[in-house]
């Protein structure tokens, strides 16, 4: 993933970030801009998305539904920016419709 291009003219509010980083971690400018591209695409993933990615993957491990939901849940609320709480019912309703 790329970190967006910005319109001609528009501030770009990703330089002061990639140069932090190249100043402070030893990443060159490049990989800067990798890793800032994956920090945004992480966190422009929709709601549902993330519901049933981490479903999947935490029944995979072996999870049962009721301790899968109440960890969801609790991960969503500690987002960024964080979605309204979804009860166990309405993250059900997202992963089996």
């Amino acid at each position: 993933m790329t970190v967006p291009r910005r319109a001609v003219g528009a501030p770009d509010p990703v330089t002061p970030l990639l140069q932090h980083l190249v100043a402070t971690t030893g990443l060159d400018e490049a990989e800067a801009r990798r890793v800032v591209g994956d920090v945004v695409a992480f966190h422009r993933e929709g709601v549902d998305d993330y519901v049933r990615r981490r479903h999947a993957a935490l029944q995979a491990r072996g999870l049962r539904n009721p301790e899968i939901f109440t960890r969801v849940a609790a991960e969503l609320a500690e987002r960024v920016v964080a979605p309204p709480t979804l009860s166990e019912r309405q993250l059900r309703r997202i992963v089996y419709g």
